[in-house]
C-alpha cells in the first residue's frame, strides 16, 4: 500500500519554520511512509493557504497513495485540522497529526496568526468559521495531538483543549498528550519530556 503523510510547518500564518519541515518529513520516511513538506501560502487571507492543502491533498490521490495523513505544527497545525475537518471536501486526509496546534481563532492568544489569516478586524463569523472545535462531527477522521502545559504562545486551554473535548464529544478516536514542560515551537522537543511525542506518535500511526 502506498502511503505518504504531508508536513506543514509552523510560522504564524507569515512563513515556514524550517525545523518543522524537512528535518520532520525525514524522520516519517524512516517510519516506512512516504513524507514531503507543503510550504503552502503565507501572509495570504483564507482560504487561500486552505485550497493550497487541498490541491496537494488531490495530488497525493492522483498519484495512487491509498493512505494520506498531514501532520502540522503551531499555525501548520491549524492548517492540518482545518484540511481534516472541513465539510464537503473531496480532498481530505485519513488522519491528522497535530503538534500545539492553534484551533481556534476566537482566542486571545497567538493573534498574529489570526491577523495572517483573517486580516487585523475580521468579523465575529469569519473567525467562527475557521474555529476548529465546532467544526468536529461523528464523521471525523482520527487525529493524534500533542502540546505542552507551558506553551503561552499557543495557550493548551485555548487551543488544543476544546479540540479534544470536541473530539471526545463525538466520539472520534484520537489521542491526546499534554506534556508539563516546554514552550512553544519546539519541533522534536529534543532534550525535554515532550520529546516523548515521537514515539508515541510513531505507536499510533502503525494503525494505519
Amino acid at each position: 500500500m502506498k502511503r505518504s503523510i504531508l508536513v506543514l510547518p509552523g510560522g504564524g500564518y507569515a512563513g515556514h519554520a524550517p525545523h518543522e519541515g524537512e528535518p520532520v518529513a525525514e524522520w516519517i520516511r524512516g517510519l516506512g511512509w512516504d513524507a514531503r513538506v507543503v510550504e503552502y501560502p503565507v501572509k495570504t487571507r483564507h482560504p487561500g493557504p486552505l485550497r493550497a492543502v487541498q490541491r496537494e491533498l488531490a495530488a497525493e490521490r492522483a498519484a495512487g497513495y491509498e493512505q494520506v495523513g498531514i501532520l502540522g505544527f503551531s499555525a501548520g497545525g491549524h492548517l492540518a485540522g482545518h484540511a481534516t475537518l472541513v465539510k464537503d471536501a473531496v480532498d481530505r486526509p485519513d488522519f491528522a497529526v497535530l503538534c500545539y496546534p492553534v484551533t481556534t481563532m476566537q482566542a486571545s492568544t497567538h493573534i498574529g496568526s489570526r491577523t495572517n489569516l483573517l486580516g487585523p478586524r475580521p468579523s465575529w463569523w469569519a473567525k467562527r468559521a475557521v474555529s476548529l472545535p465546532r467544526l468536529v462531527t461523528p464523521e471525523t477522521k482520527p487525529m493524534f495531538i500533542w502540546t505542552t502545559a507551558g506553551d503561552h504562545g499557543v495557550e493548551y486551554a485555548d487551543h488544543a483543549y476544546p479540540l479534544g473535548q470536541a473530539l471526545a464529544r463525538h466520539n472520534v478516536e484520537h489521542d491526546f498528550h499534554v506534556f508539563a514542560d516546554g514552550g512553544h515551537g519546539l519541533g522534536f522537543a529534543e532534550g525535554k519530556p515532550a520529546a516523548a511525542w515521537r514515539e508515541l506518535c510513531a505507536a499510533w500511526l502503525e494503525r494505519f
